[in-house]
């Protein structure tokens, strides 16, 4: 069932109404990695996308602007559509796969990757972290209460981001940086479109979650940081999972 918001078309899916643009996104991904498609390869034009999904040009227009903007296709004028010459770590070939933002496989496996970089980013920022990175860590923390007291989602998840960084910083190892960097990056190209619009109830949760892990970072204690990272991490999973349950099951 579709209807017409400007002229965008938009589709009801068992999650409500979403932009035909978002569900065309999504697809082209899928065609990606379906047809092995690695970094540099050429892909489709917007015509032949178009008859292959069954939408029109203008739709697969706006898809790829998306796509695009999260590093995942690069439009060359005159000459096409290619698949981004990702340089991050895990969009890279060298990791010997392409990170698909709805697979749910790919989601899970993020989220142990995430796991481990930042529990011990977390347990190294309790020993190393200085008063300034404390003060930036509480801040963060703050913009992310705040956003979720005012019901502010982008405010929300600018703190929340902020907050995971400033502890990557503090850990004083810059190869933990990249990874909770990427990461996290990645993470953010499953909110835009696998799960766009849909994660969020745990904000509540994971407010005090935070106060927990600056608490323990503070107190110089690496290993209830890390305890209390792996728990915050661990809860963030599950609000994706009960999301895909609601999802599927109603």
């Amino acid at each position: 069932m579709t209807r017409d918001e400007g002229n965008q078309a938009v589709t009801a899916t068992e999650d409500g109404y979403r932009p035909g643009y978002e569900l065309v996104a999504e697809q082209i991904l899928r065609l990606i990695a379906e047809s092995e498609l690695r970094p540099g390869d050429r892909m489709p034009t917007e015509n032949e996308l178009a008859a292959r999904l069954g939408t029109s040009r203008s739709m697969v227009r706006e898809a790829v602007k998306i796509l695009s903007a999260i590093g995942r296709v690069r439009a060359q004028k005159g000459r096409g559509l290619y698949v981004a010459d990702d340089e991050g770590m895990l969009g890279s070939s060298r990791w010997g796969g392409f990170f698909l933002p709805t697979d749910l496989d790919h989601v899970y496996m993020l989220f142990e990757f995430r796991r481990v970089q930042e529990t011990a980013a977390s347990r190294l920022a309790a020993t190393h972290a200085t008063p300034a990175e404390l003060r930036t860590m509480a801040a963060a923390a703050e913009t992310c209460r705040q956003g979720h007291v005012t019901g502010e989602a982008a405010l929300f998840d600018r703190g929340d981001e902020e907050f995971h960084l400033a502890i990557a910083a503090a850990s004083h190892n810059q190869f933990l940086v990249a990874a909770v960097r990427e990461a996290r990056r990645l993470q953010h190209q499953s909110n835009i479109i696998g799960m766009h619009g849909a994660v969020g109830g745990h904000a509540r949760e994971a407010v005090q979650e935070h106060a927990a892990i600056l608490r323990a970072i503070k107190e110089g204690d690496p290993e209830t940081a890390a305890q209390a990272t792996a728990t915050h991490l661990d809860n963030t999973l599950e609000d994706y999972r009960h999301e895909i349950q609601r999802r599927l099951f109603g």
